[in-house]
């Protein structure tokens, strides 16, 4: 080995260890979502991968927990839902940051790694990751003691393709798709839905969600049933939404549908367009800006302390 290489070698090494001891850190517990058979599952070999925190092929749905320092800690939990169009998960970004974030306001986080829809892992693939949703959601509650956790203070947040899935629990939750013996509440208590795909209607849907989740020919009740903008009740959770106008992927009537929806039944909801931002919030807005603003919706509604 050249000293170039090996020079290149060490430092990749050293890179990877820091990464790591910075990550462990911050993860508090990496758990299997379900302590025993994955409901809705097809035993097939594990072909999960992971690279430059993208993973793809998920058919083992796990939660990381990160919990905030007791004497910080505010009682409010978030469930957070990374994206990629129902093909892949950006962990990183989307997940790992964002919940170290909420540590740093005293918001306990919960990532949540969900089954990518596939048909040969399972037996329906439109109703895999709502499972793991809900599943999420009854575990963070019935371990809410445990965690020091205001069960009624339980959100769930997603980006992307993940806030369509943190739609459809905040839409579907008297649905349940779950075993769930004690009769746990499935109702999200509040939505954070950033750059959301929220409907898969053929005017404004995502079609790359749409085809991952349904499938290429979806029925039109599946369709409408997916589209979450026409599943708003009066007891809807309270909502943040966030998007940009110039978002050429996920256009922003996603949102602005979802949040005329809210509006029309009296549920509380905040709704902040940028001009620029793109798919993604790539280089703007900065994230403490739309963040800044989703910890204020939280403290106005009195998912925070105001102090």
């Amino acid at each position: 080995m050249t000293p170039r290489k090996a020079f290149s070698t060490t430092l990749g090494f050293c890179i990877l260890l820091i990464s790591s001891s910075t990550f462990q850190a911050f993860a508090q517990t990496v758990m299997p979502l379900y302590p025993d058979k994955i409901p809705n599952s097809i035993h097939v070999p594990d072909e999960e991968t992971n690279v430059d925190q993208i993973a793809r092929k998920v058919s083992r749905p796990t939660l990381t927990v990160y919990l905030p320092p007791a004497s910080a800690a505010t009682g409010a939990a978030v469930i957070v839902c990374p994206g990629g169009g129902y093909g892949v998960l950006v962990m990183e970004r989307e997940g790992h940051q964002v919940a170290k974030a909420l540590n740093k306001a005293g918001i306990a986080a919960m990532v949540l790694k969900y089954r990518l829809p596939e048909d040969k892992i399972m037996s329906d693939k439109s109703l895999g990751p709502l499972q793991d949703a809900q599943q999420a959601i009854k575990t963070v509650r019935e371990q809410a003691e445990k965690w020091k956790i205001n069960p009624a203070k339980i959100g769930i947040m997603g980006f992307s393709a993940g806030g369509h899935l943190a739609a459809t629990a905040g839409t579907h939750y008297d649905s349940t798709f779950i075993a769930n013996p004690m009769k746990t509440s499935l109702r999200p208590d509040f939505m954070i839905l950033v750059y959301p795909v929220i409907s898969l209607m053929d005017i404004i849907g995502h079609k790359g969600s749409s085809s991952n989740l349904l499938g290429k020919t979806p029925t039109k009740e599946k369709l409408k049933y997916f589209s979450n903008e026409l599943q708003v009740t009066k007891s809807t959770p309270p909502t943040f939404l966030t998007h940009a106008g110039d978002d050429t992927v996920v256009p922003v009537s996603n949102s602005i549908q979802f949040y005329e929806a809210l509006n029309g039944v009296g549920i509380p909801a905040d709704m902040h367009i940028y001009s620029k931002g793109e798919h993604g919030y790539l280089k703007t807005p900065a994230f403490s800006e739309w963040f800044g603003r989703c910890l204020h919706w939280m403290k106005v509604n009195e998912f925070l302390p105001s102090k």
